[in-house]
């Protein structure tokens, strides 16, 4: 039997479906990153040099970058073992995790990409079984 596994990810978190022979294990990996990043505080900054006293939007991105590449990583060890991977989810993060497996040379292993909603776990659990099993 091959090693079937579904990933339903976001940005915050992943739930990684693996199917066996006697069921299924899941696994939840969070990447405790809260939001996006974005300038905080209710009042305007006071002075006469905000940019100084505000990091650099695409310094706050490139470490927005390099926490979600980690994440990823931790992703791509959990599935390590997996022969076929069904990847699913509500935003980007499902792209970006296919093209950090491609960076790893790994990409070939995706049999489908697919949008979907906010899932409990037994529905990711039951979208996953039936992807593989359709009957």
């Amino acid at each position: 039997m091959t090693n079937e596994t579904g990933i339903w990810i976001d940005h915050r978190k992943a739930v990684i479906v693996t199917v066996l022979a006697d069921g299924e294990q899941i696994d939840t990996i969070s990447s405790n990153i809260e939001k996006h990043p974005e300038r905080a505080g209710d009042s305007p900054l006071e002075g006469r040099y905000e940019a100084r006293q505000v990091p650099a939007d695409d310094k706050r991105q490139r470490a927005l970058t390099g926490h979600m590449n980690a994440f990823y990583d931790i992703v791509i060890g959990k599935i390590a073992a997996a022969d076929t991977l069904f990847i699913f989810g509500p935003g980007e993060a499902k792209a970006e995790l296919k093209r950090r497996l491609e960076h790893h040379q790994r990409g070939s292993r995706v049999r489908a990409l697919e949008t979907a909603d906010k899932l409990t776990d037994r529905q990711i659990s039951a979208k996953v079984r039936q992807h593989f099993n359709p009957t």
